[in-house]
C-alpha cells in the first residue's frame, strides 16, 4: 500500500463522521473501507480508467478539514443563483448560514445527509447504496467510508417543486479532501430541477462526491452539473440514477475546472423510461477531463438520447467513454449517441470510446463518433468579411461549445455558463 493510502487508513478511526450510531451504516463503512484499504484507488489496468491515471492520488493524502471555513459571501454570489432552494457545503461540511430552504412545499424535504442520519435514518437507509454498489470501483469505496456529509432530498407524490434545487460545493483550503453523499428520492409524479455546483480556492484539494437518485413512476428530473474548479484541484463526482416505469430524466454536464476531473453518470431505465445525457468539457494546459456514462436498458420501450461535446487547447487531454446496455427483455429500444469533439491544439488529446452492448433483437440503436479541428474554409470566410482570425476561430469554437448551453433552460444557469465560457474565449463582440 502507497505512503498516502496509508495516511488515509491511519487517521481514519479519529474522523468524526456522521451517522456513528446506525449499525447499518457502520456496517457499510466497514464494508467499504475494507474494499477500499485492499484495493485503493482505480487503476489504469481496469477497462473503464484505462485513459485516466490518478496514481496522483497515491502520492500525497488529503486531508478531511474539519470544521468548514469562513467563505467570502460576494465571492459565493457569483455561482450561488437566484430563486433557487441553497445549500452550500464548504469542505465537506452543510454551512446553515450560507444555504437558503425557506418555503418547501409541504411534504418536501431538502436537509443536510448529516441531519437527515439524525431525524429521519429509516428513509435514507431504504435507498443509500442502492443505486451503486461499493463494488463500482475505488472511489466508491472511498467514498461510503469517508463522507463528512452532503444532501437528503425527498419529493413527495404529485409534487412539482417551484424552485431548483442547487447544491454548491466549495473547498477552501491547500491539501484538503471534501468527500460528500447526496440521495435525491422523486416519488410518483413528481417533478424536481437538481443543480450540482462545484467551486473552490485556487489551491489543490481532492472532491469527491456521489449522488443516488431514485425517479419514480412517470416523475421527472432535470439534473446539472457544472464543475469549474481551480486548476490545481482533483474531482471526481458520480451520479447514479434509477428510473422507474415512464420516468425521465434529463442531465446536462459541464466541466471547465481541475487539474484531473472524472465524471459517471450511469442510469438504469425501466418500461418506457427516457433519458437525455447531454454533456461539455473544456480543457486547457494540461488539464485531463474523463466523462464516463452508462444507460442500462433493463425493460421495453425505453429512449435514450446522449450527446457530448469536448473542446481541448494546450496538451489538454478529454476522454468519453459512453457506454449502452440494451438487455434481453428491452425489446423497442431506442436509443443514439454523439460525441465530437474540436482539437485547438496540435498537442490537445481526445480518447473516444462509444460502446452498444445490444442483447435484444427488435431495437433502434446508432452511435456517433468525430475528433477534428476547425475547418480552414469557416475561418477564411469570416476573414473575408473583416474577422481577424483570432476572433473568427473563437466565434467558430464558441458556435460548437454554445450548441450544448443552449440546451439549458434555467436562465440564471445558461447566464452563468455563457460567463464562464467566455473567460475561454474572451472576444465578446457576437455575444448577444
Amino acid at each position: 500500500m502507497s505512503t498516502a493510502l496509508n495516511d488515509y487508513t491511519a487517521s481514519y478511526s479519529a474522523l468524526a463522521l456522521p451517522g456513528q450510531d446506525l449499525p447499518w451504516l457502520q456496517q457499510l463503512r466497514a464494508d467499504a473501507y475494507a474494499q477500499f484499504t485492499s484495493h485503493g484507488f482505480p487503476s489504469p489496468r481496469a477497462e473503464e480508467w484505462r485513459y485516466t491515471n490518478v496514481s496522483a492520488l497515491e502520492k500525497k493524502a488529503f486531508k478531511p478539514l474539519g470544521a468548514a471555513q469562513t467563505v467570502d459571501a460576494e465571492w459565493l454570489k457569483a455561482y450561488q443563483l437566484a430563486d433557487t432552494y441553497s445549500l452550500v457545503l464548504v469542505d465537506g461540511q452543510f454551512s446553515a448560514d450560507l444555504s437558503q430552504l425557506a418555503g418547501l412545499p409541504e411534504g418536501a424535504q431538502i436537509l443536510s445527509m448529516a441531519e437527515a442520519l439524525q431525524t429521519c435514518p429509516e428513509q435514507v437507509a431504504a435507498y443509500f447504496g442502492k443505486a451503486v454498489s461499493l463494488n463500482e470501483h475505488g472511489f466508491i469505496a472511498f467514498n461510503n467510508a469517508w463522507f463528512t456529509d452532503g444532501v437528503f432530498v425527498h419529493i413527495p407524490a404529485q409534487c412539482v417543486l417551484d424552485k431548483p434545487i442547487q447544491c454548491l460545493h466549495v473547498v477552501t483550503q491547500d491539501g484538503g479532501l471534501a468527500t460528500t453523499r447526496n440521495l435525491l428520492v422523486l416519488d410518483e409524479h413528481s417533478a424536481a430541477q437538481w443543480l450540482e455546483t462545484f467551486v473552490g480556492a485556487d489551491v489543490g484539494y481532492l472532491s469527491a462526491s456521489v449522488t443516488e437518485a431514485f425517479v419514480g413512476q412517470n416523475a421527472e428530473l432535470t439534473a446539472y452539473k457544472v464543475q469549474c474548479e481551480s486548476d490545481k484541484a482533483y474531482h471526481f463526482g458520480g451520479l447514479y440514477i434509477q428510473q422507474a416505469r415512464d420516468a425521465r430524466c434529463t442531465h446536462h454536464n459541464f466541466a471547465f475546472g481541475g487539474l484531473l476531473a472524472r465524471s459517471d453518470i450511469h442510469t438504469d431505465l425501466d418500461q418506457a423510461a427516457e433519458c437525455e445525457l447531454n454533456g461539455l468539457y473544456l480543457g486547457v494546459k494540461r488539464q485531463h477531463h474523463d466523462n464516463h456514462t452508462r444507460i442500462n436498458h433493463l425493460k421495453p420501450h425505453g429512449i435514450s438520447r446522449e450527446t457530448y461535446k469536448g473542446v481541448l487547447d494546450d496538451r489538454a487531454r478529454g476522454v468519453f467513454q459512453g457506454r449502452v446496455v440494451v438487455a434481453e427483455d428491452a425489446q423497442l429500444t431506442d436509443s443514439q449517441m454523439n460525441n465530437r469533439n474540436l482539437l485547438l491544439s496540435a498537442d490537445a488529446e481526445a480518447d473516444t470510446k462509444p460502446q452498444l452492448e445490444i442483447y435484444a433483437d427488435d431495437v433502434k440503436c446508432a452511435h456517433g463518433v468525430t475528433v477534428g479541428q476547425l475547418e480552414e474554409k469557416s475561418v477564411f470566410y469570416l476573414q473575408s468579411r473583416g474577422v481577424d482570425e483570432e476572433t473568427a476561430r473563437n466565434m467558430l469554437t464558441f458556435a460548437f461549445a454554445n450548441e450544448m448551453v443552449d440546451k439549458v433552460n434555467l436562465p440564471p444557469l445558461k447566464t452563468l455558463l455563457l460567463q464562464l465560457l467566455l473567460k475561454h474565449f474572451p472576444q465578446n463582440s457576437y455575444v448577444d
